[in-house]
């Protein structure tokens, strides 16, 4: 079996290369909207939400070990009539001393909580908690991008700490002269840090394929801890592979290079499953070629 990870269904699944597939093949089960929901479906771990946090900073720096971390991607977000929209989020192109002019004054108020606050990254910052610490599920940054935030802030007065710190953390970021200076070079400025992905590194993990194409850290991270093969998307061969393969191509699908790929993959497999980042699925097999009364519009 042949597993694909492709953009969102509005980017992707219109392209005609797909077409024949995903009218003739089989829908699946959605999964909620997201990559890291599509991605968590190939892999397991010992309970609770994927701790991308710790497996992040455990693929940065090796040193992730038994506390509790939280990924705290700088990002931008815009008021409008109705609330604040996330733009960005981990892609605003920061170079390592303005993640540190921008870090600087925000460490006294996590370290007030007894957090700490590392930029493990210019791009990417880790929260390093108590090892007992219990952070809320935030919403990953893919399923928040675009749409208002607060609905994803942790909701109810048990929470009202983190509500503060996300408040908190605005408002040093606004007052922040790096994004005065970002602002004047075209540049979106940091006003938020994103904070999500909470846990402790897993004991274990398993993996439902035998290797892995993929340039994603978490997806990489993921395959190194469940010992199955990983490779860059680049080096897939259609014609040669493990018999069960994850082909990621959630960030860089090209209906001209990759279809051709994927039809000559089916010949090899028994058969194609495709998952879109905001949660379709489609298995599609060589028989249901004769569906041909499925009409490809």
């Amino acid at each position: 079996m042949l597993y694909v990870l492709l953009p969102t269904f509005a980017h992707g699944g219109h392209d005609p290369a797909l077409r024949a597939w995903l009218v003739r093949g089989d829908r699946m089960a959605d999964t909620p909207h997201g990559y890291m929901a599509a991605l968590s479906s190939y892999f397991h771990w010992p309970s609770g939400p994927l701790p991308a946090g710790a497996l992040l900073r455990e693929a940065q720096h090796g040193d992730a070990g038994m506390d509790t971390w939280l990924c705290a991607d700088p990002a931008y977000v815009q008021p409008d009539m109705t609330g604040a929209r996330m733009l960005a989020c981990g892609t605003l192109d920061l170079d390592a001393d303005e993640a540190d002019a921008l870090a600087r004054p925000l460490r006294p108020l996590f370290g007030d909580l007894g957090f700490l606050l590392e930029t493990s990254t210019p791009g990417r910052w880790h929260v390093r908690l108590p090892r007992d610490a219990q952070p809320p599920a935030f919403a990953s940054p893919d399923q928040v991008l675009g749409d208002d935030l607060l609905p994803h802030l942790p909701q109810g007065a048990a929470h009202g700490a983190w509500r503060n710190l996300f408040t908190e953390t605005q408002v040093l970021l606004h007052q922040n002269p790096v994004n005065e200076a970002r602002r004047a070079r075209g540049k979106m400025p940091v006003n938020c840090l994103w904070l999500w992905g909470g846990g402790r590194l897993p004991a274990w993990v398993k993996a439902d394929v035998g290797s892995l194409y993929s340039r994603d850290p978490l997806a990489r991270v993921l395959g190194q801890l469940a010992r199955i093969e990983i490779h860059a998307p680049g080096d897939f061969d259609p014609k040669h592979g493990a018999d069960n393969e994850l082909l990621d191509l959630e960030s860089g699908f090209d209906a001209a290079v990759h279809a051709p790929l994927l039809a000559a993959a089916l010949r090899r497999h028994a058969g194609l499953t495709l998952r879109f980042a905001s949660g379709e699925g489609v298995y599609y097999a060589n028989r249901h070629r004769w569906r041909v009364w499925r009409r490809i519009a």
